[in-house]
């Protein structure tokens, strides 16, 4: 699978704006798509605004929750009940009130015993949901990636010249140190599968990311330049987090 597709860049005002955009992407993407949709969340603070604004009207009542998947991109290997670990904060925010408990699908951190077997046993499930034990170009595995962008660059839980970011066969690998805080083991899904989607959003915003942004738009080989899907790959960032020397 190595086909890429095309990279936008979107600037809007601020945060708001920024979980507004995204929304009617998410909902784009879900209404080019009569049967089964499967969405891969991602955690941190970025995306928070955006699950918000799914649990509410009008945006509650166009998604179809008896159709729609929902994955997680990568995790920090904390127990559910963890105030780190990514999916609760999803499934706080907006899935447990909205999505059928089926339709939600958490890296099992709790079930495994580390984070070697949680991955192998996401890959599993991914798998036996794509029907397939290698990964098509022509059947993206997801119709939306939402990413973001760590202030080294890491997107996901793949970090800077760690051996993850090279795997090329495994979907989802177990990373036993993170590069930023906080220190904890990870879970995380490749770049060749976070890459088999139609589209692939990073959400960025805050003057703290302008710095961030400026190397990777620079084309600095960082896992977040890396990163880009076999279809579309959009970047949606704020005023305050606009690169340096960007006049796009």
């Amino acid at each position: 699978m190595t086909a890429i597709g095309r990279r936008q860049i979107i600037m809007v005002a601020d945060p708001a704006a920024l979980a507004q955009a995204a929304a009617e992407r998410v909902l784009a993407r879900m209404a080019g798509n009569s049967g089964r949709i499967a969405i891969c969340l991602t955690g941190g603070s970025s995306p928070k605004a955006l699950y918000q604004l799914l649990a509410t009207e009008p945006y509650r009542a166009r998604i179809p929750w008896d159709r729609a998947h929902w994955f997680i991109g990568d995790e920090r290997f904390v127990p559910v009940g963890d105030p780190r670990n990514n999916m609760a904060m999803a499934r706080e925010t907006f899935l447990d009130r909205c999505a059928p408990a089926a339709n939600i699908h958490p890296i099992p951190t709790d079930a495994a015993a580390s984070p070697d077997e949680a991955a192998e046993r996401y890959a599993r499930e991914l798998q036996s949901f794509y029907g397939a034990e290698a990964l098509d170009a022509a059947e993206p595995l997801f119709d939306l990636v939402l990413m973001g962008v760590g202030p080294d660059g890491h997107t996901a839980s793949l970090f800077p010249n760690y051996p993850a970011i090279e795997e090329t066969s495994r979907w989802v690998v177990g990373v036993p140190k993170a590069h930023v805080e906080p220190f904890v083991p990870r879970v995380s899904l490749t770049l060749p599968t976070l890459s088999c989607c139609r589209e692939m959003l990073f959400e960025v915003a805050g003057k703290e990311k302008r710095a961030i942004l400026t190397r990777v738009f620079a084309g600095e080989n960082l896992p977040a330049n890396r990163a880009q899907s076999i279809g579309e790959t959009v970047w949606l960032i704020d005023e305050a987090a606009r690169p340096e020397n960007f006049r796009g």
